[in-house]
């Protein structure tokens, strides 16, 4: 029997947002959702002091927060020949940066049995032409899952989701992707549904 948690859904506004959105609720959890625009909350994770206003609106607005998913995070494809600094500190900031200010932050505000969800995706490991800051930031943040798992506080727990490209997307990546084998975004939702239901931590669930 799944214990009903409250859930705050960064970037719930995107497919794969929208896919966790629904099994979270097809599971009876309550989800509070935030993003930059048409949300419950609004919030700019690549802005700290977005982020410490979005924990403080939570705490007057909605209570204890069970647990932080995360479905957002942006990267520049771009040649290797043609990239800038500004690219890179982008992408870093943009989905490693972003989602690790979630975490660093969270601890302050969360209780003790909460948990993180983060995102990351399978150029982790496998190599894509102009794909190499995402292959970065992806790396990046489940390094940052497995250190982070050993100093969180009290039974506070992380975790990271990381698919290959989704079949809802291939209309838009899947020149990009040929080859590989797309999958539902569904199930990278119920991924997300493994890690926040379940008592594992400093895992990268796999969806491929």
């Amino acid at each position: 029997m799944n214990e009903k948690k409250k859930v705050v859904l960064i970037g719930a506004n995107g497919t794969l947002g929208r896919a966790v959105h629904r099994a979270l609720g097809e599971r009876g959890h309550q989800v509070v959702t935030a993003s930059r625009k048409d949300a419950d909350v609004l919030v700019d994770i690549t802005d700290p002091e977005s982020v410490r206003s979005l924990y403080e609106q939570l705490a007057e607005r909605f209570g204890e927060i069970d647990a932080v998913a995360s479905a957002a995070g942006s990267v520049p494809w771009r040649p290797l020949a043609e990239l800038t600094t500004a690219d890179i500190r982008s992408g870093i900031e943009g989905k490693a940066v972003s989602q690790i200010e979630l975490v660093r932050q969270g601890v302050a505000h969360l209780p003790a049995h909460a948990s993180y969800t983060l995102i990351t995706g399978i150029l982790t490991r496998e190599s894509l032409l102009t794909g190499s800051v995402a292959s970065l930031v992806n790396g990046a943040v489940e390094a940052f899952v497995r250190a982070a798992a050993i100093e969180l506080p009290g039974r506070q727990r992380i975790n990271a989701v990381s698919p290959t490209v989704f079949e809802e997307s291939l209309d838009v990546y899947g020149d990009a992707f040929a080859g590989f084998d797309a999958v539902p975004v569904a199930r990278a939702a119920n991924a997300y549904v493994k890690s926040i239901e379940g008592h594992r931590t400093g895992q990268i669930f796999l969806v491929e």
